[in-house]
């Protein structure tokens, strides 16, 4: 390729850019990648340059992570039984104590190592640090057939203290979070990392909430790859819930966007780490790579709209 050719294209992707860094300057998103992608330094340095893209161009970025391949491994090789229900985790003692070595050890550290090699001026912390998130043990949940179901050391989440977050911001760094937590008297819980990232957003008044998966988006058949979602509403969402057509691993996803939208999250956009730049595709693009879900889909822009046809 020429270099007047590399010289327009590059002028052209700028241009292309530019309203939308205008548009979202200043402005809040929170990232939650789940830990497959930092099961692999190539993918966790990929993801983490279009995070620290946006962070350049003055997008203020709070980044959630998970770990639940990494606690799953890790359980194995230490003789843990690791136990899920609808797509949610049991966390007993001996699951509690990989959690927390894992999300807060691994991790979290790795993602800080990553962003200290790409210049980005990340910090990293924990739902526990300074009652960032205030929670209380799952109590057992009655599903009408069985036994009720004991979830162990799982938290539900009374109130986020979004100023420990927001100063950090004012500050520019970058919060790295891990979703375990803690009750009053100090035992630590595991709390769903979408649902840390859907709670913490709505307190922030996040301009997005991105979920970062290895799957596509939300798909119309689970099994077709090709049956992508390009908007979808939250009734539509619910539709697709309650007709089974959403994967167990796509259940607390759901839940977690529809808690979002509910309290004031305008856009929520689940995107793949798979496909090459999605994370910048789905911000400075119209048609984006993965699916985006909003109260009411008639409150789309024309162009919107028109990405999915």
């Amino acid at each position: 390729m020429s270099s007047k050719r590399e010289r327009a294209i590059v002028v052209s992707a700028l241009k292309h850019a530019a309203p939308y860094i205008r548009l979202f300057k200043r402005k809040i998103f929170v990232l939650k990648a789940g830990g497959e992608v930092f099961a692999d330094e190539h993918q966790t340095r990929a993801l983490m340059e279009q995070v620290g893209l946006l962070h350049q161009v003055g997008i203020r970025v709070v980044l959630i992570h998970g770990g639940g391949p990494q606690s799953t491994e890790l359980a194995s090789q230490l003789g843990v039984d690791t136990t899920f229900i609808d797509g949610r985790r049991v966390t007993d003692d001996a699951s509690l104590d990989v959690a927390t070595m894992v999300l807060n050890g691994q991790i979290n550290t790795r993602v800080l190592a990553a962003c200290r090699d790409l210049g980005i001026p990340a910090v990293g912390i924990s739902g526990v640090d300074a009652g960032l998130i205030r929670a209380h043990r799952r109590p057992p949940v009655d599903r009408g057939d069985d036994a009720p179901i004991d979830y162990g050391f799982v938290g539900d989440i009374d109130s986020v203290e979004a100023d420990i977050v927001r100063k950090q911001l004012d500050n520019g760094l970058m919060p790295v979070i891990s979703p375990l937590s803690c009750d009053e008297s100090g035992t630590l819980l595991n709390i769903n990392a979408d649902t840390v990232a859907a709670a913490i957003a709505a307190e922030l008044e996040a301009e997005k909430l991105i979920l970062v998966t290895a799957a596509a988006g939300i798909l119309e058949d689970v099994g077709d790859p090709h049956s992508l979602i390009s908007y979808i509403d939250r009734s539509e969402l619910e539709a697709l819930k309650k007709a089974g057509k959403l994967a167990d691993g796509m259940l607390p996803k759901a839940a977690a966007i529809d808690q979002a939208l509910e309290k004031g999250v305008r856009r929520v956009h689940i995107i793949s780490w798979k496909v090459p730049d999605s994370l910048l595709l789905e911000v400075f693009t119209n048609e984006g790579t993965g699916t985006l879900v909003v109260d009411d889909t008639g409150a789309l822009t024309p162009e919107e709209q028109a990405s999915g046809e």
